[in-house]
C-alpha cells in the first residue's frame, strides 16, 4: 500500500490558506491549454488525465500520465506559460492553490518544497524511462511497459487493490504516447491479449497480469516508499 508523507501542523496551515477551492473536470475536459499563462496550480484529488504537446496539424504526442497526487500547471508556474496541454482522461476532481504563492512554500516551508521538487524530479525520471521505451523497445515491448506502468501509476496511489486494473484509455491514447499508427497499434494491443496479459475494452483496458507485462517489456518497475501528497 502507498504511504504518504504527514505534514506538520504549520504546513496544514499553510496549505489551507494556499488552496483556493476545488474543481470539477468532466471526461475530455481541457484542463490547461500550451501557450497560456494560468493562474493556478493543481493538485489531482481524483481521476485521470494525460499530457499532451500537439503539431500545427493537430497530431500530438502524450508525454505522460496525471493520477491522483499529482501536480499539474508547475511548468506554467515556473515558466510563465505552459509547454504543454492536460486533459481529463475520466471525471476529475482537483485541488485549486495560488501560483503567485509558489515562492512561499519554498521560502518558509522548505518540507512542502521539497515535495514539490521530489514530485517534479520523479516526472522527469518517468520521461526518461518513455523516451527510453519509445526510443529502444519493440512496439510489443512499448505496450506492455505502458500499461504496466500505468497500473504501477494506480497501484502506488491505492487504485489497484487487487492484481486487475481498469484503465480508462483508447487505443489512440496508446497510439499517441507510444508514436504508432492506430492499425499497428490495434495488433500490438491484440497480441497482448491474446497472452492473456490484458483484456480490450471499447474505451479502457482491464489489465490481468502485471508481472506478466512487466517481464515482457524487461522493466523493472518503480518503488516508491513514501511519497508526498499535497
Amino acid at each position: 500500500m502507498p504511504r504518504f508523507r504527514e505534514f506538520s501542523p504549520g504546513e496544514l496551515q499553510f496549505i489551507s490558506t494556499f488552496k483556493t477551492g476545488e474543481l470539477i473536470a468532466e471526461t475530455g475536459t481541457t484542463v490547461l491549454s500550451e501557450g497560456v499563462n494560468n493562474a493556478h496550480l493543481y493538485t489531482v484529488l481524483s481521476g485521470w488525465a494525460f499530457r499532451y504537446k500537439s503539431l500545427p496539424d493537430g497530431r500530438r504526442q502524450i508525454l505522460n500520465y496525471v493520477l491522483p497526487g499529482d501536480l499539474v500547471g508547475l511548468q506554467g508556474s515556473v515558466l510563465g506559460e505552459m509547454q504543454h496541454s492536460v486533459e481529463a482522461l475520466s471525471p476529475m476532481v482537483l485541488c485549486v492553490f495560488q501560483r503567485n504563492r509558489l515562492d512561499e512554500v519554498f521560502r518558509n516551508h522548505p518540507g512542502l518544497g521539497f515535495d514539490v521538487t521530489w514530485l517534479a524530479a520523479r516526472e522527469e525520471r518517468m520521461l526518461d524511462e518513455h523516451l527510453l521505451s519509445v526510443g529502444r523497445r519493440s512496439a510489443t515491448e512499448r505496450a506492455a511497459y505502458l500499461i504496466a506502468f500505468l497500473y504501477h501509476r494506480a497501484a502506488s496511489v491505492g487504485l489497484a487493490p487487487s492484481r486487475t486494473l481498469h484503465i480508462p484509455i483508447t487505443q489512440s491514447h496508446v497510439a499517441d504516447t507510444l508514436g504508432l499508427s492506430i492499425v499497428h497499434t490495434n495488433k500490438t494491443l491484440r497480441r497482448l491479449a491474446d497472452r492473456m496479459l490484458i483484456r480490450w475494452l471499447d474505451r479502457a483496458c482491464d489489465v490481468l497480469d502485471p508481472d506478466g507485462l512487466m517481464a515482457l517489456a524487461d522493466w523493472d518497475g518503480t518503488v516508491e516508499l513514501n511519497r508526498p501528497f499535497i
